[in-house]
């Protein structure tokens, strides 16, 4: 372990409070301001192109993948359609529970840096489109033919997705090592 994964550097076990190193700080923040940067960058240009194309459709894959234009008024599924107030509260509210959680947490490992930046950038990038239109546009379309389709997304429900299931992995990982501790015993 080095000296930035190690909770002293914190002030974990001397009970006085810091921030987190700046290490963290070049990790947490190029990939905050990329990760909204990249959703909001592509929702405009493909939005854009495809406002341009017969069925505002442009099909990757036959069959598997396609661009398309959605809008969801909802959250995750279109859940909660049309609470706009309540969605933008939620969203705000999240927002800063992430950056509480990556400045005073005594966070330990890089890689939850790396999570917590992916939920703060998903969850700016489809803020913002919530506060100022009311529905956050999404544009990937995945799906087995016409049989089946996953609902459409986009660049932040993505970063909000891969930051779930490394949080899955972390977990996982963590009980595995500790069933094996209590083995060892």
């Amino acid at each position: 372990m080095n000296d930035m994964d190690s909770k002293t550097d914190r002030g974990a076990d001397t009970g006085k409070f810091s921030l987190p190193p700046a290490a963290y700080h070049r990790i947490f923040w190029p990939i905050v301001i990329i990760g909204i940067t990249a959703d909001l960058w592509t929702k405009f240009a493909v939005f854009k192109w495809l406002k341009e194309l017969p069925n505002e459709r442009y099909t990757v894959i036959e069959g598997w993948f396609d661009f398309i234009t959605a809008y969801n008024p909802g959250a995750a599924f279109s859940i909660l359609e049309d609470k706009r107030v309540f969605l933008v509260s939620i969203s705000v509210i999240a927002m800063f529970v992430v950056l509480g959680i990556f400045l005073f947490g005594k966070i330990d490992k890089k890689i939850m840096v790396v999570i917590l930046a992916m939920f703060l950038a998903g969850i700016v990038g489809n803020l913002y489109d919530r506060a100022m239109t009311g529905e956050v546009r999404d544009f990937i379309d995945v799906h087995y033919k016409e049989v089946y389709h996953w609902p459409a997304f986009n660049i932040a429900d993505s970063m909000l997705c891969i930051a779930v299931g490394l949080m899955l992995i972390l977990q996982i990982r963590a009980s595995i090592l500790e069933k094996r501790s209590h083995r060892q015993k």
